[in-house]
């Protein structure tokens, strides 16, 4: 079992991605992200699936990494489903070595509900930095040059005084601008 601090970090990850979902105005979904080859559906459809993938893992479960699955007419629904069934998942853990670490799931949700804010308009600042800040640690210590891929671009340089999810975006590769998008 995972301690319950840890837990409630995910979990706030987690509520922080479903706010965003239940702000979501169905017109922008064709707007671009920062996430280059990605609209705003596309990430969304991502970030939907992400949890439910994470909760596969630690179940050790086949994951089809290729499928793209659509969030559908309500995402938010869909997203606190698959959440919820992550964080069973958590709770049903008893081998020290899972598959997957919680620091790695608030990295992809920490940098994802960068993306999507951005996307949207809105700031980062309001958000839970222990989340950013241990997807961070985890990226530092796992994300190498080579491991990089195509989801990660080089490491770019954060404004001084960025948040903590801005950091964890410029350390993914994305392009950080403190000057609020038109």
């Amino acid at each position: 079992m995972t301690p319950v601090h840890d837990l409630a970090v995910l979990q706030q990850a987690l509520d922080q991605v479903a706010e965003l979902l239940n702000g979501l105005d169905r017109a922008a979904l064709s707007d671009r992200t920062p996430c280059e080859e990605w609209t705003v559906q596309d990430l969304v459809d991502h970030v939907v699936a992400a949890p439910e993938n994470f909760a596969r893992m630690l179940r050790r479960e086949p994951i089809d990494w290729s499928a793209s699955p659509s969030a559908g007419e309500h995402p938010t629904e869909i997203f606190r489903a698959h959440a919820a069934d992550l964080l069973a998942a958590w709770h049903d853990v008893d081998d020290p070595a899972q598959p997957v670490s919680l620091d790695w799931q608030c990295a992809e949700l920490a940098v994802h509900t960068w993306d999507l804010a951005t996307a949207l308009r809105l700031p980062t600042d309001g958000f839970d930095p222990e989340v950013a800040e241990r997807g961070l640690a985890f990226m530092r210590a796992n994300l190498t040059h080579d491991r990089r891929g195509p989801a990660f671009g080089p490491e770019r340089q954060a404004p001084e005084e960025a948040d903590s999810y801005q950091r964890i975006a410029a350390f993914a590769g994305r392009s950080v601008n403190l000057t609020p998008l038109p």
